[in-house]
């Protein structure tokens, strides 16, 4: 009998007393005695076939409610949360327990948990773009030194009570000037900030205009997957693109799209689609069937909306130039990228595979295998380095396939505490 069957008869007891049934009355309707009801609340009898199957009908619930109890997903947060809190041992692997014989309780708490982490995420966007958000630093600055004006000049004005008729007034004039500055600054900020929450025009780069136009293609694009695809094709995409408003983020577009039209060139979707499913989803062993670099291999398994994969590309000066998100891993979009990532190991070692079961610290720690290459993106120069760009693949890691190594997003928001590589506390620990 496993630990989740010897659970039966305390789900019994826990529905029972939530249906407002006295004992005698459930042991009544199904036909036993009152005492040998007990011994099954009790999880001293064992309990099947058609006993179980009148117990759950004069219950009211499915027999599954009483065998299995809480549903995987309710099991599986609250051990989340039991690892987050530092439980471990007995006390840990007693989750199916405590779901078992407390259903609401453990309902609270798990929902408790997905409101924290949802609270972590929204704490760590705002301060991650407090913190680096261009727009914002301009505009606070602005602010500040428009509010600075005001304030010297007040204070001349009242310092001088006998200053001439004529100075008085070229100082009430600049003071009406800086004040419809800052009037106009800040309505520009509040406009600002409304359209994120509102979910409108939130880029304030074009690297973020450029994030929004592939997103709301959904990284896909017919036209450049078709045979014979040209620049023509290219911009036409980004001249007829409402997401893409600057000249900039219209050079970062093209830049993207061009590459993506020549790994289609090299290696269509139906083609990967095909040898994955004789392979696998393993980047080496897909690069060596289909005769591709591993990097293109990678770019084209995050065009595959069926995986479920995220994409970081950067530069040789660690800069993330392209990144197509996936839900459980944070790229920052301001800032600099937590070091321990496997797509900086590699930057330094154009060809090195690096294959690593990563999870990100301060959330529900969804495990990834990340796979990470560079590749040198220039023929060799005399006397200069070689351009190298780095990817990294990010897939749902299966169950139970290794350790996790812990990684983070962004120092600012990073709660290890022990980290060699942290390069400015974290405001999530006390006293940071």
């Amino acid at each position: 009998m496993t630990a989740t069957d010897a659970l039966t008869g305390s789900r019994i007891r826990e529905r029972r007393v939530m249906a407002g049934q006295k004992q005698a009355e459930l042991a009544r309707q199904i036909g036993i005695s009152a005492s040998y009801l007990n011994l099954i609340e009790h999880n001293r009898r064992r309990i099947g076939g058609k006993l179980l199957l009148d117990i759950a009908g004069a219950l009211g619930v499915e027999p599954q409610a009483l065998t299995v109890g809480a549903e995987a997903a309710l099991i599986a947060t609250l051990r989340e949360a039991a690892d987050e809190a530092g439980l471990s041992g007995p006390e840990a692997d007693r989750a199916d327990e405590f779901a078992g014989r407390f259903p609401g309780w453990a309902d609270v708490l798990a929902g408790t948990r997905q409101r924290v982490t949802a609270l972590e995420q929204t704490v760590e966007a705002l301060t991650d773009r407090l913190a680096h958000d261009p727009y914002l630093a301009a505009s606070m600055h602005e602010l500040l030194t428009t509010a600075a004006a005001i304030r010297s000049t007040a204070a001349i004005l009242n310092e001088n009570k006998a200053l001439e008729p004529e100075w008085r007034n070229r100082f009430h004039a600049n003071i009406n000037e800086d004040s419809q500055r800052l009037s106009d600054s800040a309505q520009a900020l509040v406009a600002h900030l409304d359209a994120d929450e509102g979910g409108g025009d939130a880029a304030s780069s074009p690297q973020e205009e450029v994030e929004a136009f592939l997103s709301a293609h959904g990284f896909h694009f017919p036209s450049l997957e078709a045979p014979g695809a040209t620049s023509a094709d290219v911009a036409a995409l980004t001249e007829a693109s409402p997401e893409l408003k600057t000249a900039a983020a219209r050079y970062i577009a093209s830049g993207v799209l061009e590459q993506v039209a020549v790994d289609a060139a090299h290696v269509s979707l139906e083609v990967l689609r095909g040898a994955i499913a004789e392979r696998g989803a393993d980047p080496i062993a897909l690069s060596h069937q289909l005769g591709q670099g591993v990097p293109r291999i990678l770019r084209r398994m995050a065009a595959l909306a069926e995986l479920g994969a995220g994409l970081v590309v950067c530069d040789r000066s660690g800069t993330v130039i392209f990144r197509k998100s996936v839900e459980g891993f944070i790229v920052p979009r301001h800032g600099s990228c937590c070091p321990l990532w496997p797509i900086f190991s590699v930057l330094g070692q154009p060809g090195l595979v690096v294959s690593q079961r990563i999870a990100q610290l301060g959330r529900a720690q969804t495990p990834f295998t990340a796979y990470a290459v560079s590749e040198t993106r220039r023929a060799a120069q005399y006397n200069e380095g070689p351009l190298t760009q780095a990817a990294m693949l990010l897939l749902p890691a299966a169950e139970g396939s290794g350790r996790d190594h812990a990684v983070g997003s962004t120092c600012r928001i990073c709660p290890n505490t022990k980290c060699a590589a942290r390069r400015e506390p974290s405001i999530l620990l006390a006293g940071a």
